[in-house]
């Protein structure tokens, strides 16, 4: 009998939340980006500023950009490793990753670009120094199993950074709750004409681990020295770990 996973606030077959995840994104691909700005006010780009800023990452690292998406991450990556170093974008979902790709190779960049599940990687042990994943680590069915397979990909001294939606400080919630399960369905009704993938959206970020649960998996993922920033409130949270 298949085991049961969340999608959103729904009981669904472990086995067809990956399909229902696909859809969502296949949906919202060609107005993701336009999107991230209104709901965040442009907060997103602040975040992710934040998060490579405090990677470490260096001339001629690779960097693996997982759950990529529109490349915001690798184009910002790319600046820091240079002409020596490499990114990776990969996403499982095609078209997010055709966005991703194209927008590269519009701004002359050539990257390489894999469509790949998070869970299972197609890369070598002790590989890269730096991983990332932005906003797609709730979306994954067994987040366990995708924590275990970066720490695998990492070379020993290499890190990940999960940037996330998390649990805010308590006395935004109200507000929080009414702009989540208000205000977003009709953004994305309005804007990438799919209220329902914008309620997923909501309900998937309050089924999301906590700060200090997810800090519990990536410890018990093998990561070391394993910390984390509250961004806005604890809207989103940058956790990062070290492998050792």
């Amino acid at each position: 009998m298949d085991n049961t996973t969340h999608f959103g606030y729904k009981t669904v077959a472990e086995s067809d939340k990956a399909g229902k995840v696909a859809e969502v994104f296949h949906s919202v691909a060609a107005r993701y980006d336009v999107m991230n700005d209104l709901m965040s006010m442009g907060l997103h780009r602040v975040w992710k500023q934040f998060t490579i800023a405090t990677s470490g990452v260096r001339p001629g690292n690779r960097v693996l950009d997982v759950a990529g998406g529109t490349a915001d991450l690798t184009r910002l990556f790319l600046k820091k490793v240079g002409p020596t170093g490499q990114v990776w974008l990969t996403d499982i979902n095609s078209s997010m990753l055709t966005v991703g790709r194209d927008r590269m190779l519009d701004e002359g960049q050539a990257i390489p670009v894999a469509q790949c599940d998070g869970e299972k990687l197609p890369f070598p042990d002790n590989y890269f120094d730096c991983i990332s994943v932005a906003f797609g680590l709730r979306n994954m069915t067994h987040k366990d199993a995708a924590l275990r397979d970066m720490y695998r990909v990492l070379r020993p001294g290499g890190r990940l950074l999960v940037l996330e939606f998390s649990k805010v400080w308590k006395p935004l919630a109200p507000i929080y709750d009414a702009y989540s399960f208000k205000l977003l369905p009709v953004m994305g009704k309005l804007i990438a004409k799919d209220a329902e993938s914008y309620q997923y959206l909501a309900e998937s970020i309050r089924m999301h681990p906590d700060q200090e649960t997810l800090k519990t998996m990536m410890s018990e993922a093998g990561f070391a020295k394993v910390d984390y920033f509250n961004l806005s409130g604890g809207v989103v949270a940058l956790h990062k770990g070290y492998k050792y």
